[in-house]
């Protein structure tokens, strides 16, 4: 299938949007971008693998921090990522969005509405 990469921060709700985008596919690997509450409390039976940050940096260092996470850990084959950002605020998007797009990966914008769809 794809490799999944979605931020898990706030939002109300946004949690249970993401455990069903996890489910609902065969993904080849999920990377969840997170900070240290979200890798405390959140679970899925599915394998992920997290990428803990401080989201109270400032953009910069957190787009810094995202793009030397992200580096390697998504094989150069991979043409396009599925990327979900509907858990997080603007600036962890802005972040995450760009750390893809400087590594070189496009961007599938997936969500859950009767199974995953490309948005």
């Amino acid at each position: 299938m794809t490799i999944l990469v979605a931020v898990l921060s706030t939002g109300k709700g946004t949690w249970s949007t993401l455990l069903r985008i996890i489910d609902a596919a065969e993904w080849d690997k999920i990377i969840l971008v997170t900070n240290q509450f979200g890798k405390e409390k959140f679970s899925c039976k599915k394998p992920v693998e997290m990428i803990v940050l401080n989201f109270d940096a400032e953009l910069e260092q957190l787009f810094s921090e995202m793009k030397n996470a992200l580096e390697g850990k998504i094989p150069k084959l991979e043409m396009d990522v599925a990327l979900n950002m509907e858990s997080g605020s603007g600036k962890e998007h802005m972040a995450l969005l760009s750390a893809l797009l400087k590594l070189g990966f496009g961007i599938r914008m997936v969500t859950f509405k009767d199974g995953v769809k490309e948005v």
